[in-house]
């Protein structure tokens, strides 16, 4: 499960790179720039879930080990 969160981290991340690339930013909200914003947000939300995920997982742990 930690391998996957955190390829999906990396990927998400790659995704955010690549779409600041394709952002104009003196008109973000035009054509293709609203599709790539929109992205952008959308994998800033993975990398915060897969955060919380492995968080979540952790405190799991710690509750079983004092159990």
């Amino acid at each position: 499960m930690k391998i996957l969160t955190i390829v999906l981290s990396v990927v998400a991340l790659g995704l955010i790179i690549f779409n600041l690339t394709k952002v104009n930013f003196e008109a973000p909200f035009k054509d293709d720039s609203i599709v790539a914003v929109i992205t952008i947000v959308a994998s800033l939300c993975v990398i915060l879930m897969m955060t919380i995920l492995r968080v979540s997982k952790r405190i799991e742990q710690k509750a079983k080990r004092r159990n």
